[in-house]
């Protein structure tokens, strides 16, 4: 019994060898992108990142998931991070420490998922890889006088108005950011049927649901809840593409002359608003951070001085 026992685990390690050394990093890229990245909220990002991979190093892709090891993960992470010149001759530019580490972790996901459920190799190619540092966190805070209203003024947007144009959308956009600390995504994807303005709540799919099983709560202020009540009864609130919010933003500050300047930055400035108001659980709660470390590194921007002069 003890000995078909042994010959029947030599049989399953041998297919599992002979299964590695016919699939590809490519086969098994190919296989997450079409089964595992669908049932998340990221599925697009996902879709983009993981063609990227074999499209750009061929020969990573054509290679044996047997053969693929440390070494070749560290080759691609250093030409993320240095810039390499793709296939066709075009040049691909370097890419932040953080960006690189994103891409790491999923990719690392892809080889967890092939060795862990699917059986198709056995060992980790991603052990011992160094991770590069994320870099120095941005501490950009908005000046409300100087840039906010500037901006609002220049889109065009009228206060307790519906927009009636693509620029007054970002500019409700951008100031529903500063008062939820909301992502530019997440505010496009608002309908009546996500808001509840009653209760000051609004519901939002993200990224990890497909692990919990239920959406985020995010509740408003009371600024908030009248500035989206002008297009409460939409069924998108906003019908401007995340591209074309992205393009008018850059466009508005660069004819204010307002520099260094991210839509993104308003996460970090609503949150450093919120952080006077509430405890950090709650404010992790807003987020919907799980790490409170990220929350304090990337999002709270208050400055030393101006803790220094609420004491």
């Amino acid at each position: 019994m003890v000995e078909k026992k042994r010959v029947a685990e030599a049989r399953i390690v041998e297919q599992e060898r002979k299964s590695a050394e016919a699939r590809t990093v490519a086969d098994a890229i190919n296989e997450y992108s079409e089964k595992v990245s669908p049932n998340k909220g990221g599925a697009r990002w996902e879709k983009v990142r993981l063609e990227l991979f074999p499209r750009d190093f061929p020969q990573l892709g054509a290679m044996p998931l047997s053969q693929f090891a440390t070494p070749h993960v560290a080759q691609w992470r250093d030409a993320r991070l240095k810039g390499y010149i793709r296939p066709d001759g075009t040049k691909a530019k370097a890419i932040a420490g953080a960006s690189v580490n994103r891409e790491i972790n999923l990719i690392r996901n892809v080889f967890t998922i092939a060795r862990e459920e699917w059986h198709w190799m056995e060992h980790n190619p991603f052990k011992g890889l160094r991770m590069p540092p994320d870099g120095v966190a941005r501490t950009r805070r908005i000046d409300p006088w100087k840039e906010v209203r500037p901006i609002v003024r220049w889109l065009g947007y009228r206060a307790g108005h519906a927009p009636e144009t693509k620029q007054q959308e970002v500019a409700l956009a951008f100031l529903v950011a500063l008062r939820t600390a909301m992502r530019a995504g997440e505010i496009l994807a608002l309908g009546k049927g996500s808001m509840d303005l009653r209760k000051r709540v609004v519901t939002i799919k993200h990224k990890v649901q497909y692990l919990t099983g239920r959406p985020r709560e995010i509740p408003l202020t009371r600024s908030a809840a009248r500035l989206l009540r002008s297009v409460a009864d939409h069924e998108r609130c906003f019908t401007v593409t995340s591209a074309s919010l992205d393009a008018l933003f850059r466009k508005a500050k660069g004819a204010l002359c307002i520099e260094d300047l991210h839509f993104h930055d308003s996460r970090g400035e609503a949150l450093t608003r919120l952080s006077r108001k509430v405890d950090v659980m709650t404010l992790a709660k807003i987020s919907g951070h799980k790490d409170l470390r990220l929350l304090q590194e990337h999002y709270y921007r208050e400055t030393s001085e101006q803790i220094a002069a609420r004491l």
